[in-house]
């Protein structure tokens, strides 16, 4: 809770799906219609289960607030990590924050989950038991998934229930994506050993399914019937519309909501199970089922819905973003008619033109340090004109407060990582007073929009600075710092191209070490090369900030200095510098110069 406000924190990917956008504007709702409100940490893709990479997406649920969180639900099937969800479950059990785990199973957490194998069980009875098929071919998800074993398990209860004999070769894997789908379906027919029907651990392997079987001149459901599940929106725009079990998410949504309330409020609850609901479809054989028309129209329309002049307005924001010459200009050239209801927050050390940012050491697995930590943020905002100093961007120490008094309005705030070559340093807050679809949509490009313009501008400021390194150790002497005689004749020749310099007095101020011979023979070269050094500081402490001092080779050095000095001022200033050296140093020699003006 926070300003006495429930607050609900919701854990998800992909909130421009049209399933979790329904997803979350029912669950949001249902919430609000108790006065509860909603933060979505996002990510903008699937992880997929990969134990070996974990996105630098996923830093977006390290800035969460959980001490001021009364709830968090993680919708676990679409993050698709159970590193990520765990790491979650356990800070939640740190601050006593209930966990309700969507599609997923956590020891310590309430699940509200589909009744995916009463559901998956439903299509396969339909096809080999309705359509009395005998020789039926699975084809699977990833090897080794869950979801994908339980659907392989009740595939082959149901041929055995029925007398089919199960063999190997009735098992393909599609990995639950378009590609290994048609591969797998492709080398089954090259087998030669055709079966009847293809029944599908998912909507999108069906799909494809079907599409391979009428490339190869196989009538679909003439010659082979094909199932799917999951019951997505495609199903019903393919040619033949897909028979499937539909996983219903507003049902899910509204079980989730019911639940959270229940929890916070006190009240008894328990784990949820939701069938879904099977649905016949052409691709099978029966009549022809088009789900619920209204809804799918407007999905449909919003499918289409043009983003050319986003892609445009977003490149030329991107561009100007990373050919900015400071952070605040980069600051103001995020402001565009695509980048408004968000804050952008970042690690204030990216800004280091000292550093290359993105090749420190960084594991997006753990909990990197928050970029909001006071002092050490910059808040990049965009009533900018009266700005002048990095420091105004400063958050304040109750931007948390801030940021969560905007659902007053009673939408969701949405939270993305800002990222760069794996890294992440920042955070993007949207706040849509709405829930249209396609402004989710853009919150996903604006985000890449955003990140590409910071990270590229960062890269470009380090790669500025190593050439100004690079420049300064081309122009200056490596044992004194002062010019060589390259860098010498340019600065000197850039100062005399200026008009004003016509009529003006210049000094040149020549100085010679005395006896570096000797401390060389007598003391070792380092030695000489520190005494050469003394001298070399000892002329520039003397001379005014104007001067050229320069070093031409050996033991000589000198100065061009522009204006009227006194030139005996400052040998006797040399001088005095190295008197006072002598005195202190403990030497067997003493360092002299012969200087001349």
């Amino acid at each position: 809770m926070v300003n006495g406000k429930k607050v609900i924190a919701l854990c998800t990917s992909r909130i421009y799906d049209p399933q979790i956008h329904e997803f979350v504007e029912t669950l949001n709702e249902k919430l609000r219609s108790v006065d509860y409100h909603m933060l979505i940490f996002t990510i903008n893709s699937d992880i997929y289960w990969e134990k070996n990479y974990l996105s630098s997406e996923t830093y977006v649920f390290s800035i969460m607030p959980y001490k001021t969180l009364d709830c968090i639900v993680i919708m676990d099937e679409k993050i698709k990590s159970h590193e990520v969800s765990n790491r979650i479950i356990k800070k939640a059990g740190r601050y006593n924050i209930p966990v309700i785990i969507v599609d997923g199973h956590y020891e310590g957490t309430t699940q509200i989950n589909f009744d995916y194998e009463a559901g998956f069980e439903k299509v396969v009875r339909h096809i080999i038991e309705d359509h009395k098929v005998k020789k039926p071919h699975m084809l699977a998800g990833i090897p080794g998934n869950i979801f994908s074993d339980k659907r392989i398990d009740i595939f082959k209860k149901v041929l055995a229930e029925n007398n089919i004999p199960y063999n190997d070769s009735m098992l393909s894997y599609g990995e639950f994506w378009a590609d290994p789908a048609k591969e797998a379906i492709n080398k089954l027919l090259d087998t030669g050993d055709i079966p009847d029907a293809i029944i599908s651990a998912n909507d999108i392997m069906a799909i494809n399914a079907c599409n391979v079987l009428i490339k190869r001149g196989y009538r679909v459901p003439e010659d082979i019937l094909v199932s799917g599940f999951d019951g997505y929106d495609e199903i019903f725009f393919t040619e033949p519309k897909i028979t499937t079990s539909n996983c219903d998410v507003g049902l899910l949504a509204k079980a989730t909501g019911e639940t959270v309330i229940k929890i916070i409020s006190g009240q008894d609850y328990e784990d949820k199970l939701i069938e879904p609901q099977f649905i016949a479809n052409e691709s099978c054989g029966c009549p022809t089922c088009i789900g619920k028309p209204h809804k799918l129209l407007s999905r449909f329309n919003d499918s289409f819905y043009r983003h050319q002049d986003d892609i445009r307005i977003l490149h030329n924001v991107t561009s100007a973003m990373q050919m900015s010459p400071t952070p605040i200009e980069m600051a103001k050239n995020i402001e565009s008619n695509k980048t408004q209801d968000l804050l952008c927050v970042v690690d204030k050390e990216c800004f280091n033109r000292e550093i290359d940012y993105f090749q420190t050491d960084n594991d997006p697995g753990n909990d990197p340090p928050k970029p909001v930590a006071h002092r050490k943020a910059l808040r990049l905002i965009f009533d900018s004109d009266h700005v002048d100093t990095i420091e105004d961007y400063f958050l304040s120490p109750n931007y948390d407060t801030e940021i969560i008094n905007l659902l007053d309005d009673g939408y969701p705030i949405i939270f993305n990582t800002i990222d760069y070559m794996n890294k992440p340093f920042g955070f993007i807050c949207y706040h849509f007073k709405d829930y249209v679809i396609t402004d989710y949509s853009r919150a996903a490009s604006i985000t890449n929009a955003i990140s590409m313009g910071i990270g590229n501008f960062i890269n470009l400021q380090f790669q500025q600075a190593l050439m100004e390194q690079m420049e300064e150790m081309y122009k200056r002497d490596a044992l004194t710092g002062l010019y060589n005689r390259n860098g010498f004749n340019r600065a000197f020749a850039e100062f005399m191209s200026s008009d004003e310099v016509i009529g003006r007095s210049v000094t040149l101020l020549m100085s010679d070490l005395d006896g570096l011979k000797y401390i060389n023979d007598h003391f070792g070269h380092a030695e000489g090369d520190h005494v050469i050094s003394l001298v070399a500081t000892a002329l520039v402490e003397a001379c005014p900030d104007n001067a050229f001092c320069a070093r031409f080779g050996g033991d000589e050095v000198f100065a061009v200095i522009p204006g009227k000095v006194d030139p005996d001022r400052v040998i006797k200033r040399i001088n005095s510098i190295l008197d006072n050296y002598n005195k202190s140093s403990g030497k067997d020699y003493s360092v002299a110069t012969s200087c001349g003006a």
